[in-house]
């Protein structure tokens, strides 16, 4: 029997409707698109220009703003070292929850000394308090990153009052959006955002593709050189394909969002119901008021995550968390800056659920865990 795949937060499977349009343009209108002297290029051009105006329209940005990349850890790259000032150590301040592409690239400026880190914590929840983040803005910050939804407990932050602390201070905000774009509403614009990164395999679009979104007359230096593609802000050919299956996908989830998100949120509350009635023990993380509506981050004390991983990954597809940390299982560094006893850190699993998520996958994937922990237990 097909495993059941539940680790919608790691990626998502990709829409046969948007593999169809990747497939025909690699076959068909493959042009590269800066090809500015036959038909081939003509089409490849306006292929991209196309799928910008649809992502564009999903997160209400313009066009202009968007700027390909081979993904959102890329697009925070760009954002994070191509927005400081050569000339100047930049004082930036991030949550302690946000994605090893944002802590990462933090620490190793730090490292460098270009950069000092000034961290965000969280409660016991996950979720930040305005107050403190907009003490920090007063005393001046080179750049603010805070994600809009989390990829563990899949929390979701208030990135519209975020951003109007960032304006008021006058302080450049970076915006994970990985985890967001195509599941909540988005307003680049009106919110006054300045950095966006999106991810297209998080969304049911392919792996190998992203975007930054830049808004306007924001200073960006480049880190990738070659040919001043993308007013200058990133070079390399651009992955049409790529493009075209983001810009189909992110189409397709301005139309569906908001049934969808409604249908998964009424499947992983009854996966929450059946596991809490037939795990006794069972703890539900993050904020259960503000979340994604496909993510379930759950905990069973005294049971550790990876004697129930080695017992089902041959039937059901879950995680212990993140699936950004090169396969080295450590505790997970957001459970860790909650505060959460170690005990529920080492029970902590991660259900991710999608487009594709049927209610006979709930029902079953409810049984082989519930069956799962009675095994353990029943060992101890």
């Amino acid at each position: 029997m097909t495993p059941i795949y539940l680790d919608y937060h790691a990626t998502t499977p990709c829409d046969r409707r948007v593999a169809d349009r990747i497939l025909h343009t690699l076959t068909e209108e493959f042009g590269n698109a800066n090809s500015i002297d036959h038909v081939y290029g003509d089409a490849a051009e306006k292929a991209v220009k196309k799928a910008k105006e649809a992502i564009a329209n999903l997160i209400q940005s313009s066009p202009q703003e968007i700027i390909f990349t081979s993904g959102a850890t890329e697009s925070i790259n760009l954002a994070i070292q191509g927005s400081l000032n050569p000339h100047k150590p930049a004082k930036i301040a991030l949550s302690t929850v946000e994605h090893k592409a944002v802590l990462d690239t933090c620490k190793a400026l730090e490292q460098q000394k270009r950069a000092q880190l000034i961290y965000i914590p969280v409660n016991a929840k996950g979720n930040l308090d305005l107050n403190q983040i907009e003490t920090i803005l007063k005393n001046g910050v080179s750049l603010l990153c805070i994600m809009a939804a989390n990829n563990e407990i899949g929390n979701i932050y208030p990135i519209e009052a975020i951003a109007k602390l960032a304006r008021e201070y006058y302080t450049p905000f970076l915006c994970d959006a990985a985890q967001a774009v195509g599941k909540i509403p988005i307003k680049f614009a009106d919110w006054g955002i300045t950095f966006l990164a999106i991810s297209a395999h998080k969304l049911y679009a392919s792996k190998g593709i992203g975007a930054l979104v830049v808004k306007k007359r924001t200073p960006l230096n480049p880190i990738l050189f070659g040919g001043g593609h993308q007013q200058g802000m990133r070079s390399g050919t651009l992955n049409v394909s790529g493009i075209v299956g983001l810009g189909e996908a992110c189409y397709l989830r301005q139309l569906e969002m908001q049934e969808d998100e409604s249908r998964i949120a009424q499947l992983r509350d009854q996966l929450e119901q059946l596991l809490q009635a037939k795990i006794p023990g069972l703890i539900v993380n993050g904020d259960r008021t503000s979340r994604l509506a496909g993510n379930l981050h759950i905990a069973i004390p005294n049971i550790p995550n990876s004697a129930i991983i080695a017992r089902i990954r041959h039937q059901l597809a879950i995680s212990t968390g993140s699936a950004c940390s090169s396969g080295v299982e450590t505790p997970s560094h957001v459970l860790q800056a909650m505060k959460l006893p170690s005990e529920v850190i080492e029970g902590a699993l991660r259900i991710g659920l999608g487009k594709f998520t049927t209610h006979a996958e709930i029902e079953r994937a409810g049984a082989i865990l519930a069956d799962t922990v009675a095994q353990i237990r029943q060992l101890m």
